[in-house]
């Protein structure tokens, strides 16, 4: 006899919230590895030790793309840390498995979208509407939360 999965499993709102949270979180990563792959190329390092593995002390520096990624890999922790609390909230508020996929949908698109035109430096407002279209979800979540736990503040 099988067991069953547990209660939370069941919940197709978030099931659908840790599909997208795992894409954006493996977003994240493969960031981090970019970033790690420029300084390589660049040989911009930023700690002495790491500096004089490949090839001295005057490689411990910065490198305008070597920022650049790290800018990247900080706004999608500035945005993609607050989505997965507000998400995982917003699940448990019993919301339409339809809307809520669409919440999630639109913010992991244009996170992604705001990445790529980041590190691949696209024409503005390209990065700016792609960061304004994500917070519309996560504003819409968060009203959401309020609105149910008003009562009890």
């Amino acid at each position: 006899r099988a067991a069953r999965p547990p209660k939370m499993m069941e919940n197709k709102v978030f099931l659908s919230f840790t599909f997208y949270s795992t894409i954006l979180i493996l977003k994240m990563y493969v960031v981090a590895i970019i970033t790690g792959q420029v300084r390589l190329r660049k040989k911009a390092f930023a700690n002495p030790e790491d500096a004089l593995r490949n090839g001295g002390l005057q490689f411990c520096r910065q490198d305008p793309d070597v920022e650049r990624c790290r800018r990247a890999h900080r706004n999608d922790m500035e945005n993609i840390f607050p989505f997965l609390f507000l998400g995982a909230i917003y699940s448990l508020l019993d919301p339409s498995p339809s809307v809520a996929r669409i919440h999630f949908l639109i913010f992991c698109l244009a996170r992604i979208l705001h990445t790529i035109a980041y590190l691949l430096q696209l024409r503005a407002p390209t990065r700016s509407v792609a960061y304004g279209v994500a917070q519309l979800p996560c504003f819409s979540m968060a009203l959401q939360i309020l609105l149910a736990t008003s009562p009890y503040w």
